[in-house]
């Protein structure tokens, strides 16, 4: 069969394509229109559809509407209350109803030539379910949890994943959600809601939980798999900041408690659901799975052999888990991601095609890997432009700025390129088979979703890339899966013993990672970046430069190279 999902209503939208049990696409729509998350998550923008995403998902196939099986839709408003029922605030969710009950008619719009018979709504936590359990390697038995803001009427669900069928446990009634409590935080500590909530995580490593013991009033499991989440007087624990306002150690130890809080009843769910499944292997999707420094103690300390997160764990995921959710109850055997890189890409030939357009100085070398690693062992910045683009937040080695982490200046340098704040980390990527004698942590880790505590004698050699409390957020590489990437990291480990290399998303703050070659060419041209590898090619910043002065660059060249 061949299935699209679409994640449209709250935020993230994005779209992926199912074949006969297979994932042959998804993107996220932020990637085409170029706004951070596609939307904002508020009820009159969830008629908004990824109507990009969606048409690039079916050109990659050679697809048109007409010709698919079904299109499904992660939200059903069949299981839908009222806002106020569910004890929320949110006078104008109503419209969210609407909107999602006339989806079908959207989407024929948005895609002529679609039979809206055809779409289905799924359960937005069964979709996000399905995301994890049936796109992780080697789980045909397993267990899933997924924790977000909301879904239709829940802010969670406990499901057990056997062969093809997905039974659904147990799910948390709102307005309990410890996705929206966090969210809550966000907004206090002065950063962006449903956007920022990493900040958060990255801050807690700054401070000390002592307001602990008064947030478990709040915040606790009932050892009954679920918990309560709800009213937490944020105000009186620490006074709010502005966004414009530096932080304080007040706002740090804040963050530090509530991290300590969600672990803690995350951790009860997880023994709780493993009491009733006894599985192996644990999934997780939902927002809440992208909190690196809560899954990794899952894994260390909870009961779960192996924890496998939804590299696309927020909503975007669900345009991936609906389809497979459908394909599985169609007949079709759902199969594992083939990885996150399952964006846009594109040829040697085209690429040189734009980089002609734009009439910038470019060379082709004998091999690109070697190229960045000499100069990243100079010491240099570089932009790298790989293959398809990654599915998620992660830059995982095909839209990523890449950096020297023998140099802790390196940090606040890449910091000062993204324009973000100077307690954020930046991560490390590793070679495989090197990783286990460098970080202490659940390997391998290919989608940079656990944290690893960073071995002591390699704390001053890679200093760049180790957060203020010892950790990094790694990601393996397998030769075998990224050949390209591997063969770079072991050149600059030939070239300075190191066999790790600074990792971060090819952006700056508050745009979408970079996904396509004007992107990147912007990208380059705004910011102190030394070195653009896009394919096979080199853009050099001292070249660039050069010919700008001299007067040789286009008339057709991007707007921001001039």
């Amino acid at each position: 069969m061949r299935i699209l999902g679409i994640n449209a209503l709250f935020h993230d939208p994005a779209a992926a394509l199912v074949i006969d049990g297979r994932t042959v696409a998804a993107a996220e729509e932020e990637r085409f229109s170029r706004r951070k998350h596609g939307k904002r998550p508020v009820p009159f923008s969830a008629w908004e559809l990824p109507e990009q995403a969606a048409g690039w998902c079916l050109r990659q196939a050679g697809l048109g509407p007409g010709d698919l099986d079904a299109v499904t839709y992660s939200f059903d408003p069949v299981l839908a209350r009222p806002a106020e029922s569910m004890g929320l605030d949110d006078p104008w969710d109503h419209l969210r109803l609407t909107y999602a009950v006339q989806a079908p008619n959207f989407l024929r719009s948005a895609l002529p030539g679609l039979d809206p018979a055809i779409v289905r709504f799924v359960p937005h936590h069964m979709a996000h379910a399905a995301s994890a359990a049936f796109a992780a390697p080697e789980a045909e038995s397993c267990s899933v949890l997924v924790l977000d803001g909301r879904g239709e009427s829940t802010s969670h669900l406990a499901a057990q994943r056997v062969h093809d069928k997905l039974e659904p446990l147990h799910g948390q009634r709102l307005p309990h959600s410890l996705g929206l409590v966090y969210e809550e935080l966000t907004a206090h500590l002065g950063f962006l809601r449903s956007s920022d909530e990493f900040k958060v995580m990255a801050l807690a490593s700054h401070g000390r939980p002592r307001m602990l013991a008064e947030l478990r009033r709040y915040v606790y499991p009932t050892g009954e798999g679920g918990f309560r989440a709800t009213g937490v007087p944020w105000s009186e624990l620490c006074p709010p900041r502005r966004p414009d306002q530096a932080w304080s150690q007040d706002h740090a130890d804040l963050a530090a408690s509530a991290q300590a809080c969600l672990e803690e009843t995350l951790l009860d769910l997880v023994r709780w659901l493993h009491g009733r499944t006894r599985d192996r292997v644990l999934t997780l999707a939902g927002g809440v799975a992208l909190n690196c420094v809560a899954n990794a103690r899952i894994a260390r300390e909870g009961p779960f052999d192996r924890v496998w997160v939804q590299p696309a764990a927020g909503d975007a995921g669900t345009a991936l888990g609906g389809a497979l959710l459908f394909a599985a109850d169609a007949g079709d055997q759902p199969l594992p991601m083939p990885g996150a890189d399952l964006g846009r890409g594109w040829s040697d030939a085209e690429i040189e095609a734009w980089l002609k357009t734009a009439g910038v100085p470019f060379e082709q070398p004998a091999d690109i890997a070697e190229t960045v690693a000499e100069a990243l062992a100079g010491n240099a910045i570089v932009a790298w432009f790989q293959g398809r683009s990654e599915y998620g937040p992660r830059a995982l080695g095909h839209r990523s700025l890449l950096a020297h982490p023998g140099h802790s200046g390196n940090l606040e340098r890449l910091n000062d390129v993204k324009g973000r704040e100077q307690f954020r980390p930046v991560a490390p990527m590793v070679l495989a088979d090197r990783a286990a004698r460098i970080f202490d942590g659940p390997l391998p880790s290919p989608y940079m979703l656990f944290v690893h505590q960073v071995a002591a004698e390699w704390r001053e050699r890679i200093p760049a890339v180790v957060h203020v409390d010892g950790t990094a957020r790694i990601q393996t590489v397998d030769a075998a899966e990224e050949p390209l990437v591997a063969r770079m990291l072991a050149a600059f480990e030939r070239r300075t013993g190191l066999p790790v290399v600074v990792n971060t998303s090819l952006n700056t703050a508050g745009r979408p990672m970079v996904d396509d070659p004007r992107d990147a060419l912007e990208c380059f041209g705004s910011t102190p970046v030394d070195l653009l590898a896009i394919g096979p090619f080199a853009v050099r910043r001292g070249a660039l430069f050069a010919a700008r002065a001299s007067g040789t660059l286009t008339a057709d060249e991007p707007e921001a190279l001039r």
